[in-house]
Parts: structure tokens; sequence; C-alpha cells
């Protein structure tokens, strides 16, 4: 098992990419905090790991409010002793727009969840690192971090920042054996993503056209990702964006 006796704090957890990280980490022997703002799914994913034979418990938090932020750690620490590896995975896609018509506070709400709760998320996991002698940092970014995309100026704006979040996290910690890496995914058959096709915003064309293998990729997919870098196998990995995305930024 190649998280064994290891410890891991995933947002987002209640569905799509984080439900399947929390599995698959719980399978190779990690202890896991399911965390999401939805706590019946948190509950639904722990329940399912527990089935599985593994070890998970489910808290709700917003990860854009420090307390909770601050809480979901410290709980994580109190009933496992301890924290190895912090996946800060939540986001949401947030109100589309073109600049001109984008609300400030649509804006705002997709900066607080997913740039501010990347930040946080870090924040105030990295004592509990660094108390462990190192660990493994990953968040999650996108390739809308990389490349433009019409109508999603604040989604991109904060991936974009999850990038050099993650930097400047490795840059600051590597001397505490702190690894701070992210994936920057495609389109993935997620909720989220589901959510945005049925609004016209992702089409089967556009599947075709951002893939080169002409589908869209699985949570599973980016579960492995992430189960790489919060391994042993990762050690030398720090600092860099993975880019998981069916070669749509190869086009």
């Amino acid at each position: 098992m190649r998280l064994a006796g290891k410890v891991a704090l995933i947002t987002g957890a209640g569905s799509g990419m984080g439900r399947a990280a929390a599995a698959l980490f719980a399978r190779e022997g990690a202890k896991v905090a399911v965390i999401d703002v939805n706590e019946g799914a948190a509950k639904e994913t722990a329940a399912a790991i527990a089935g599985a034979g593994g070890d998970a418990f489910a808290m709700r938090a917003d990860v854009s409010n420090s307390e909770d932020a601050r809480a979901m750690s410290d709980e994580t620490v109190r009933r496992f002793g301890g924290l190895d590896i912090n996946y800060n995975n939540a986001g949401i896609e947030g109100e589309g727009g073109f600049m001109a018509q984008l609300s400030e506070d649509a804006f705002d709400r997709v900066i607080a969840i997913n740039l501010r709760g990347v930040w946080l998320g870090m924040k105030y996991a990295i004592p509990h690192l660094i108390k462990r002698g190192g660990g493994s940092i990953i968040n999650t970014a996108s390739v809308a971090g990389i490349v433009a995309i019409k109508g999603a100026a604040a989604y991109c704006a904060a991936k974009a920042g999850v990038i050099s979040l993650t930097r400047v996290a490795a840059l600051e910690y590597a001397r505490y054996n702190i690894r701070a890496n992210c994936i920057c995914p495609g389109v993935i058959d997620t909720p989220m993503v589901k959510r945005v096709s049925e609004e016209g915003g992702v089409t089967a064309q556009d599947n075709n056209r951002l893939s080169l293998f002409g589908r869209i990729g699985t949570p599973d997919e980016i579960a492995r990702t992430a189960l790489f870098l919060a391994s042993d196998d990762a050690t030398f990995a720090t600092g860099a964006p993975f880019i998981i995305d069916g070669g749509w930024v190869a086009r």
C-alpha cells in the first residue's frame, strides 16, 4: 500500500474528483478526512470507504471560511493523530458571463472558494505537516489557469492563482520536507462539468475538440495522479502544475 500509515485531508470529497481520490487513498492505506460543504455527500463518501474496510470520517466545512478551514485540519489531527497529505480540491464553477456582465458578487464568490479556500487550506494544514516532519500538499487548479476561456474570468483567475500559490508554498516550505504541487485537469466527468454542460457551457463537440482522445477524462484518472503526488513515488516533485487534460493545451 502506497499510503500506509498516512493521514489525508481531502476537501470537496463528497463527489467527483475528491470522492474518487478519497476512495483510492483509503484503498492505498490512508486514513481519510472527507471534507465537503455538503455534509450528506461527505458522509456518503466516508460510509463507502468504511464499507470497503477503510478508515474515514466526514465533516462539513466551507473552505472559504477561516474558522472552518482551521477546524477541518485540527479535527483531522485530533481524530487521526497527525496530517501527512493536504489535498485542497474543493471548487465551484461559478456564474458565467463576459467580464463587463459578471457581477462583483459572482466574481468574489469564485475567488473566495477556488483561491482563498486553497490558501486557507494550506495555511492551517502546514503547521501540522511541519510537526509530522513533512508531507504533501496537492491543490486542484485547472487548465483554465493556463489558457483563457470565454465567460470564465473569475474561474480562470482563481485557477491561475492556485498555480502561483502552489509554487510559493513549494518555495517556502521545502526546508520542512513539504512538497506542494497542483493538478490541472481538463474536462473531467464530474457533477460540476455536467452542470456546465446542461447550461450550454460544454458540449459533446467541445469534448472532442478539447481532448485528443475524443472523450472527457474520469475522476479516477485525476485520483491516480493525486495518489502519485501524495506518495513517496513523488519525493522529488514540487512546485509543479501537473496537466492532466487529454492534450487540450497541446493543440
